[in-house]
């Protein structure tokens, strides 16, 4: 059985919400649940920034934003602040040995330019979990499979498949523990 599920799919898919289900399921089911979500934050019904949760702690903070400047790296559509990549880079970099490790996302900054939150890739590298999630856009999935080739890919196409996606996800997660 692999021990890394890469999720990815369209913008606003949901993604991060199915994470946060199966970080709910493990966690009831009491399984140590460790790393990052990053949710979007909307305003006027406009997405304007991304925060960074520690999945441990629950602890929020503002991650980047779409028109405000920061002080950390760049992209085309956002500016990330340096202290929560630093601080998601040190969440990721304790988040292991755990049971299940989720990173939401892995983006051009870490696959593509070697910013961002590498810690991510270096925790699902370091193969010390039961089961990792990863969250990885389509345009990056090559290069994703090329570092783990034996991930499983679950692809999500509407958020209404978020619960039943999670549940199969947990399932496996439940499998891996009881073979472990």
């Amino acid at each position: 059985m692999t021990k890394q599920i890469i999720i990815t799919g369209a913008l606003e898919r949901g993604k991060t919400t199915l994470c946060g289900q199966l970080a709910m399921l493990a966690r009831e089911a009491g399984w140590e649940v460790r790393g990052v979500l990053s949710p979007a934050v909307f305003a006027a019904g406009r997405k304007v920034g991304i925060d960074l949760v520690n999945l441990s702690s629950g602890e929020r903070r503002p991650l980047a934003h779409r028109d405000r400047p920061a002080d950390g790296v760049r992209t085309e559509r956002w500016n990330f602040i340096k202290e929560a990549t630093e601080w998601g880079n040190t969440i990721l970099s304790a988040s292991a040995p755990c049971d299940l490790l989720i990173v939401d996302e892995l983006g051009p900054l870490e696959l593509v330019r070697g910013e961002g939150l590498l810690s991510g890739l270096t925790a699902i590298d370091g193969d010390n979990y039961c089961l990792a999630v990863v969250v990885i856009r389509p345009a990056l999935l090559k290069i994703a499979l090329e570092r783990w080739s034996a991930a499983e890919v679950v692809e999500i196409s509407a958020p209404e498949q978020t619960s039943p996606l999670a549940t199969r996800i947990f399932e496996k997660l439940s499998i891996a523990i009881n073979q472990a």
